[in-house]
């Protein structure tokens, strides 16, 4: 009995060392498995989170592309490994993605793959003209500036939003608006139309109303205010200028609008040759309001015109102190005085153009 046990020992000694290099086998795979799914592998340096941009039609060699160029994660071999294991290559989503400090490979392909966007935060104010709009705007989405304009020049896309060419960016309420990068034109389009009716509610409409405008014709007279003046709580006093020369039936003679027709922004002095250019936005040759707006005016301009202070006021220039201030007149004698002071004030700065 005895030399049967000793002839044995080898063979349990082997299947001992056997069974030892499966349990360290096995510990090793279940920690590789460990490591390359629940460790940390996102590399983000001392931010709190960056966001990646993945483009409509991107695949995955295209996603790594951009996770790599910006060097995101520490292990490409680990996070491929988990990409392909939860099969992310079939299911590739566009869209603005948050990466957050120590991300693991789980949680960073997951979150890609749920398509699980961070809004982007979408600002417009001040714009005078569409195709400056449209860069803008395609500066924070993914959408084309190319289509957008194509857009706002086309009456028959812009009907549906009860808006032709003229009126197109009357549409626009300058704010902050919570957007998806991949939005695209009519999805941007449809947005901005649901914020406009929000905003043009019933409060403001009986406001219009009342002083017998439509919300575009408030808003086209509230970009020539925008233009007037910097200082709010001078708005409502331009306005009550403009509400009673349009109630006289006369003519608006608004600089801001012949810079407007002539595409000369940066002008500071609006001439005599100036007034004769020939165009619809020109309101010294034209009465009533220009066809459309001359910028997207701030909610603070077309809440001036629904909320217009009663004066008598039909003239006003700017104060000759360059303060940013406007002096106002009830007599077109009084303001002729006013406008000479601040033309002279003009001349002394070697103002001409």
């Amino acid at each position: 009995m005895g030399k049967s046990n000793k002839k044995q020992s080898p063979l349990k000694k082997l299947f001992i060392l056997i069974i030892i290099s499966i349990i360290i086998f096995g510990g090793l795979t279940v920690y590789k498995f460990y490591a390359g799914v629940k460790e940390a592998n996102v590399n983000i340096g001392a931010k709190n989170a960056v966001y990646i941009y993945i483009p409509t039609g991107s695949d995955y060699n295209d996603v790594k592309k951009i996770i790599y160029d910006n060097n995101l994660v520490k292990n490409k071999k680990s996070f491929e490994w988990v990409a392909e294991k939860k099969k992310y290559p079939d299911y590739i989503k566009p869209g603005r993605y948050k990466i957050e400090p120590n991300m693991s490979n789980n949680k960073f392909v997951n979150l890609l793959r749920s398509g699980k966007q961070e809004p982007v935060k979408l600002v417009f104010n001040k714009v005078r003209t569409k195709e400056r709009f449209a860069g803008i705007i395609a500066k924070q989405l993914e959408l084309d500036s190319t289509d957008l304009v194509k857009k706002l020049y086309d009456n028959n896309y812009l009907k549906k939003y009860g808006k032709n060419t003229e009126t197109a960016m009357t549409l626009f309420i300058p704010n902050t608006y919570e957007v998806y990068w991949t939005t695209n034109v009519d999805k941007f389009f449809d947005r901005m139309y649901t914020e406009y009716k929000r905003f043009w509610n019933k409060s403001r409409l009986k406001k219009a109303d009342k002083i017998n405008m439509t919300p575009e014709q408030i808003t086209i007279l509230a970009s020539i205010i925008e233009e007037e003046t910097i200082y709010n709580k001078e708005k409502p006093i331009i306005a009550s200028v403009y509400l009673n020369r349009l109630n006289k039936g006369m003519r608006l003679q608004a600089c801001p609008t012949v810079k407007f027709a002539l595409k000369d922004f940066e002008k500071k002095r609006v001439l005599i040759e100036d007034v004769k250019f020939d165009s619809p936005y020109n309101t010294y040759k034209n009465k009533g309001l220009p066809p459309g707006p001359i910028c997207i005016p701030t909610i603070s301009s077309i809440d001036a015109v629904l909320n217009h202070k009663n004066t008598d006021y039909l003239y006003f220039c700017a104060k000759d102190d360059f303060s940013g201030y406007n002096i106002f007149a009830k007599t077109l004698k009084q303001h002729n005085k006013n406008a000479k002071k601040y033309q002279n004030a003009l001349n002394r700065s070697g103002i001409y153009r």
